[in-house]
């Protein structure tokens, strides 16, 4: 059996609220309470399983390849919110995507400061 990611455990001040803001982004499924965790299923069977936490949350890099049809439609989403956008983890270039690769990739915060990023293409897969 090949390895593959199963999970990850996403640290956040609300489960639903976070997760809920995810799925309603991306148009994933509604989330899915299991134990203390609010689980986000992504189409390639990896779970971001929400957990509540009363301390710091020291802020991810969460990255969702998409094709260029979901980049548009989730594009669309994030300005018809009104959500700062940028086209560099590091948030230096405000309200512009990037075109790596021949792609196109956008970061933006989730409600903890989380950094989250759609791609249309791996960076590295050349133009």
């Amino acid at each position: 059996m090949a390895v593959q990611l199963n999970h990850t455990i996403v640290a956040a001040t609300d489960k639903i609220a976070s997760a809920r803001f995810l799925t309603d982004l991306l148009g994933l499924p509604e989330p899915e309470p299991f134990g203390p965790f609010m689980c986000v299923q992504t189409s390639n069977n990896v779970t971001l399983d929400f957990l509540e936490t009363d301390g710091e949350i020291t802020s991810q890099h969460y990255a969702f390849l998409v094709s260029e049809d979901e980049f548009d439609e989730i594009f669309g989403r994030i300005r018809k919110r009104g959500l700062p956008y940028w086209a560099d983890p590091a948030h230096r270039e405000a309200g512009e995507i990037n075109t790596r690769d021949g792609g196109r990739g956008v970061y933006f915060d989730d409600p903890d400061g989380h950094n989250m990023e759609i791609l249309t293409r791996p960076y590295g897969s050349g133009a």
